[in-house]
Order: structure tokens, then sequence, then C-alpha cells
């Protein structure tokens, strides 16, 4: 039998609607209001290990901040996530940009690579959208005069000149046994930008390049570039490289018994790496790295680094970048007491926060950079991976030249 809809139902009916567009507000005050923030990282793809960590740290933060209470100047608002996966590529950036602008997000956080951040942030431009950029070191990247783009961590100049500086004093250290240097890089924006500033400032520095070797990433084979690396027979080996490739690299050096007097890393992908460590340890042993890491002196840091190991992945840099990137453009928000984008940015350009869980000093934006990210020294030691410079950050002294 059909069931029809008499006058009082339909009467019913046209009251609810009534009720309902007369007392929006009430309606609304049950749901718990959000701030939409789009996080991209590469999660599939050539990168898709970094992008997956650097997700961890995000999802981490969001959940502190709303467990702590939300956005207290928004009447707690809590954090709502918008991922967007790069894959890997800038185009892929951009999708995700165009994607989370039509979302309407109130900022993004993320992009790890280089030239997704250029992408993506250059994307976020046109909606005037604040783009916190964790990783991503081409100094391209915030020399571009974009308004929106704040860069957290520190770039591949300021990390090559501390790197170089360190390199200096652990050769002088040790009686000056390195003189001469092969530099290994990914052919892309990052390794290719990196190799030129190694090429100009070395030799300034008292080292002969013997060569410059270029790879793609991805690579499938290192057997040519370590056969390189074997003819020039240099003192030392610096490479600049994604995981993947570094990892690789490293084991096929260990397999050809090609060990120089120190392998000297700047912005590498694996050598400060737990995965690679513990995957590898006889490959990954004695590796230098100038690169980011946390500051272990924080309790925050160290109970972050706790819970993430407690469930079975390993402890990489882009965890603790990408949580202190979140943190801080919520202090932004939190601060600017709107989820106005404009206002957002004006926030963060007067950032002085000073509670992320790095070795830095307070954030502070000038032309997008923050000037109080600084990189650490740290050495791969038996299992572990240490801090070896600055001196008073250190918990380990540096091994070098490589023992026989």
């Amino acid at each position: 039998m059909t069931k029809l809809i008499n006058r009082r139902t339909l009467l019913a009916g046209s009251t609810m609607v009534a009720t309902t567009v007369a007392m929006p507000g009430i309606l609304r005050a049950a749901e718990p209001p959000t701030v939409k923030v789009g996080v991209i990282q590469p999660v599939t793809g050539a990168l898709a290990y970094d992008g997956q960590q650097g997700q961890i740290g995000a999802e981490a933060a969001i959940k502190a901040i709303n467990d702590a209470g939300g956005i207290k100047s928004l009447g707690g608002a809590k954090i709502e996530m918008v991922f967007g996966d790069a894959r890997s590529t800038p185009e892929g950036g951009t999708a995700e940009v165009e994607r989370m602008a039509a979302a309407e997000v109130s900022a993004i956080v993320g992009g790890f690579a280089s030239p997704i951040c250029l992408a993506a942030s250059q994307a976020a431009s046109r909606y005037d959208l604040p783009y916190l950029v964790d990783v991503g070191v081409a100094d391209s990247i915030i020399t571009r005069g974009l308004k929106n783009t704040f860069r957290f961590g520190p770039g591949f100049g300021i990390v090559a000149q501390t790197g170089l500086d360190n390199l200096v004093k652990i050769n002088d250290a040790a009686g000056k046994p390195a003189k001469t240097v092969v530099i290994v890089h990914e052919d892309g924006l990052f390794g290719a930008g990196l190799a030129k500033l190694l090429q100009a400032e070395l030799p300034k520095r008292g080292f002969e390049i013997l060569d410059t070797i270029a790879h793609p990433t991805p690579s499938r084979d290192m057997s040519n570039v370590a056969l390189q690396i074997k003819a020039k027979n240099p003192d030392l080996v610096i490479p600049s490289s994604y995981y993947g490739e570094m990892v690789l690299l490293m084991r096929t050096l260990q397999q050809q018994h090609i060990k120089p007097k120190g392998i000297y890393c700047i912005l590498n992908g694996a050598a400060s790496n737990f995965r690679f460590v513990k995957e590898f340890p006889d490959a990954a042993q004695y590796l230098m790295d100038c690169n980011h890491w946390h500051d272990p002196r924080k309790p925050v840091a160290e109970a972050l680094r706790k819970t993430v190991e407690a469930s079975g992945k390993f402890w990489t840099y882009n965890i603790p970048m990408n949580y202190s990137s979140m943190v801080i453009l919520a202090d932004a928000i939190e601060r600017a007491g709107s989820t106005d984008r404009l206002k957002i940015i004006e926030a963060l350009n007067s950032s002085t926060f000073a509670g992320h869980i790095m070795p830095y000093g307070p954030t502070k934006f000038v032309g997008g950079q923050n000037q109080g990210a600084a990189p650490v020294n740290t050495q791969v030691q038996a299992g572990d991976i240490k801090v070896i410079y600055p001196t008073d950050f250190a918990d380990a002294k540096v091994v070098y030249p490589y023992p026989a």
C-alpha cells in the first residue's frame, strides 16, 4: 500500500524547516568550531617515506593542540587537518593547494622537498594562503618576495656554512688528515644548489675538490658512482642526497670496500635517520651529518620521540620539524584571533614563539626566513645518532678519521 503524505505531515515538515532556518545559531552551537589547516606531504612516489614521517609530526601537533583546548581566542576551536598528497612532484603539490584553497583552509604546512615547496607556496600566494615550509632548504623558496611564505628551518646556505665551519674544526682538531674531497649530489634543485655552494666554499677552506658527481632521484644503482669515487680516492666524500639514494650509495661503498677517511654529509636524507641506522648499522657507522635535529634537552621532544618509537615508527627530523611548524602556526592563529588569511600572515610576521622542540632560538621571520633556526652536527655511533656539534649541545665526541 502506498503511503500518502497528508496535509498534517506536510505542515509538520514545513514547521521543522522553518525552525531550522529561524534558529541557525542554536544548531551551530551544538557543533564544535574548527579551523581548517592544510598539510601537504609527498606520501606516495620517490619521497613517500619522508612525507609519511612529516605527516606523523603534523598529526601529533594537531592532537596536542586540540587536547590542550584548541585555539582559545576562537572559543576553543579545534584544528581540522585537510591532508594532501603531493605525490613527490611539484605538480602534485600545486594541485593540492588548489583543492585546499577551494576547501577554505586558513593556512598550509609542509611540502618537504624544495621543488614541491617552491611550486606549492607559489600557488598558495595567489590566494593569500599562509604557507609554512617545514623542510625545503633551497633558498630560492624565500628569496622571491612572496608575502605568504615562511620557512621554519634553516636553508642550505645557513646549513652549508655551518657544516663547513664545523668540518674545518673537526679536521683541524684531528691534525688535518683530509685534504681532498669528492662531492656527490642528487641532480635536482636541492642537490645541485648545494653542490654549487660547496664548490665555491671548500677551496677557501683548504680542501681540493677532485670531482663532483651528480645522480638522479630515484636511482636504482650506485655502482658507477662508487667506481668514480674509488678511482679518485678522496680523503672525504660529501654526499647530498635523499634517503633511498644515500642508503644505496653507502651499501655500495661497503660492498666494494671503499672507505675514505670520513664521510661528511650536509642535509643528507639518511645520515641522521634511525631507519638507516637500524636497518644497515654497518653501512651507517660513523657517518657525520650537518642537519636538522630535535633538542634532546626538551622533555616534550623526548616524550614525542618515545611515543613515535613505541608505535613502531622510526624517529627522523621530519617529525619534530612538522610538529614545531604546526605549533608555530597555531600560535599565530591564536594571536590573530581569526581565521582570516591576511591576519594570520601578519601574526606570523610578528612571531616570537620559543616553545618549539628544536634547538633554536625564538622564532623571528625576516623576509620569510626564521632567523632563530640553526642546524647541528650528528654522527652515527654504535647504532645511535649522537650530537657532536655545537659543543654545548653535544652528547658525544666525534670519531674521526674513521678507524681502519
